[in-house]
């Protein structure tokens, strides 16, 4: 049994480290509003873009033509997987569940016989997967030191998988991401960025547009720029995904010290309470012997 020293130091150490986690708490929800405004925000574009490009690949089609980026390389075998995670912890399950879903993967095109190649962004997924997956590593994007998620870092990203796609490195990219949707929930996303694909091709209507120039030359400008695109909303996903996880996971853990600490007291004023009556038993029993 503990003594009523120990019990008082484990109070207070529980009491300090619950003012750390609240502290966490309202820095995470003053960045996920930041955060989540910024992810929203981009979403329309994204989308509308993602259209545009649809219809405009849609109406290239199978064609000779097509751009690279588009048509693919004509096989399978080679699988690159941008793992996106956090450069922190302390957020719950975020990472757990974006380098989840890219081990799955990562077994199943092992298991075919794919050759995998995984390029990670952020330090806790190239943490996670170093053990299991280290020798298909090609590469890492350090974020740590970027405050604010800006498009020119998703152009450094897009640079180096576009880079490695021409150098005839891998044939199909994958990013992986959480896609926010509130503070409880964010869905582990599986995008695959090359060959591009599009949804949203129905509505959008080539039929009511002439393009100049045609449009195989204007895909082959703007694929690249889509790939960035898709890169960046992922990011902007991932840092609202990230804060909105932390904000949750430090409100739990506030939560749970409470109790603790309520737990705690109880067993120290009961403790303290043997004590003394323990003390006066002594003092009764001397009493009588006199």
């Amino acid at each position: 049994m503990p003594s009523l020293k120990d019990l008082k130091n484990r109070i207070a150490s529980v009491k300090s480290t619950r003012k750390i986690t609240k502290a966490m708490q309202m820095v995470a929800a003053a960045k996920l509003r930041r955060a989540q405004d910024a992810a929203e925000a981009a979403r329309p574009y994204a989308e509308r873009f993602d259209a545009v490009m649809a219809g405009l690949a849609s109406s290239v089609g199978g064609s000779d033509g097509a751009p690279r980026l588009l048509a693919g390389t004509g096989k399978e075998d080679v699988h690159l997987l941008v793992v996106m995670t956090a450069e922190r912890g302390l957020c719950g399950g975020f990472n757990g569940s974006i380098v989840r879903k890219a081990r799955i993967r990562a077994s199943e095109l092992l298991a075919q016989g794919r050759t995998v190649k995984i390029l990670t962004v952020g330090k806790k997924g190239r943490e996670m997967l170093r053990r299991d997956y280290g020798d298909h590593f090609v590469g890492h994007v350090d974020l740590t030191d970027v405050k604010r998620v800006g498009y020119a870092n998703a152009q450094d990203i897009a640079r180096d998988v576009l880079g490695r796609f021409e150098a005839d490195e891998f044939d199909v990219a994958t990013i992986y991401y959480a896609r926010f949707q509130n503070v409880i929930t964010q869905i582990p996303t599986e995008q695959q960025i090359i060959p591009a694909k599009f949804e949203g091709g129905e509505e959008a209507d080539t039929a009511l547009y002439d393009y100049e120039p045609g449009e195989e030359e204007i895909l082959a400008d703007l694929l690249p720029r889509g790939v960035a695109t898709q890169i960046f909303a992922a990011l902007l996903e991932n840092a609202a995904s990230e804060q909105g996880a932390r904000m949750s996971a430090m409100d739990n853990a506030t939560r749970n010290a409470g109790e603790m600490i309520d737990k705690l007291t109880i067993e120290y004023n009961r403790s303290r309470q043997a004590v003394i009556t323990n003390e006066l038993i002594e003092i009764i029993s001397g009493a009588e012997a006199l």
